[in-house]
């Protein structure tokens, strides 16, 4: 069943009434509503594209947070093959919040790593809802490091609404973590592609994201602070989330143009929810592609490289 978001309401109630009247052909003898049901078709389809052509920030925090969309599971699972799932920081414990491992893009050995959130209750709640606490940013570091002494290219997925924060989190050095996951993203010596597959909440982001090549699908997010903890913090009101939705700069399309993020990977009409295939086999063509874009630099260019990206960030605007 579509799950369908606050603005989508007169598409639901459009598409509502064609499968109704294909239900009530169904049970009845006779009657032909193939006309009926394809206007009502054309009708949702052109409405469809009418609400996705020009989303505000807002909406498109929805969007990337929309329970149906593709979570890093799903990409692993069409894009990689081999997947050998690796566990463990060797320190405390595995956080299922993270996953990753050893896999083959194409004819290529990569490590794959990723937030995942869990597509119902029971899972969403062992991967606790994509927020990683210690022992995930520590797994991520040793499998980062693992890719650098056999120099395996890095690709990581990014869906998170930020780290857990948790007491025990804190306890156990979140921020310690988040920091050394970062550095190590900077320091190793090997091609490392990050995709915001949905949402790219803060340091817990960060952390995955400190990439050679950053791209986004064209409905996802990623910000220092989700816009409900903005509204909170600057205006003692959660719900002004939509004035901090605009005022973040949280769309692929405005990361783009501020050099946050090199690619902006297109979705299919209605995000990645409405068709999980097409939408992952275009995050895979970009993957492949930025991959491509780094064969044969060595060790020194490609570490030079990622650390001038992030200095030089902040020097390209809006304007630009």
């Amino acid at each position: 069943m579509t799950q369908y978001l606050d603005f989508e309401k007169p598409l639901a109630e459009i598409e509502g009434k064609a499968e109704e009247l294909r239900a009530l052909a169904c049970t009845s003898e006779g009657m032909d509503v193939t006309s009926e049901a394809a206007a009502l078709d054309a009708k949702a389809a052109a409405l469809l594209e009418d609400l996705y052509k020009d989303l505000t920030p807002w909406r498109k925090c929805q969007v990337a947070r929309h329970p149906a969309r593709p979570h890093c599971k799903d990409y692993i699972k069409a894009l990689f093959t081999e997947y050998t799932p690796l566990a463990g920081d060797r320190n405390f414990a595995d956080d299922h919040a993270v996953m990753g491992g050893l896999a083959r893009l194409g004819d290529r050995p990569v490590m794959v790593i990723g937030h995942e959130k869990g597509s119902d209750t029971k899972s969403r709640i062992e991967r606790n809802f994509g927020m990683a606490r210690p022992e995930g940013y520590r797994k991520a570091i040793r499998l980062m490091d693992m890719a650098d002494r056999f120099n395996l290219p890095v690709v990581t997925l990014v869906d998170t609404p930020g780290a857990y924060p948790g007491k025990g989190a804190e306890e156990r050095g979140q921020s310690e973590a988040i920091a050394r996951a970062t550095e190590t993203c900077l320091r190793i010596g090997v091609p490392l592609v990050s995709v915001i597959i949905g949402e790219g909440g803060s340091g817990g982001a960060v952390a995955f994201a400190t990439g050679n090549r950053v791209a986004m699908l064209e409905h996802s997010i990623y910000s220092v602070i989700s816009p409900e903890g903005c509204a909170s913090i600057l205006w003692k009101d959660a719900e002004k989330m939509r004035e901090a939705a605009e005022a973040l700069r949280l769309t692929a399309q405005d990361l783009k143009k501020l050099g946050v993020v090199d690619r902006v990977i297109p979705e299919p009409k209605g995000g990645a929810h409405r068709d999980a295939g097409a939408a992952i086999a275009s995050v895979g063509e970009a993957i492949e592609a930025l991959l491509q874009e780094m064969d044969g630099q060595d060790r020194a260019k490609l570490i030079s490289d990622r650390r001038r990206k992030y200095l030089d960030m902040g020097k390209t605007g809006l304007a630009a």
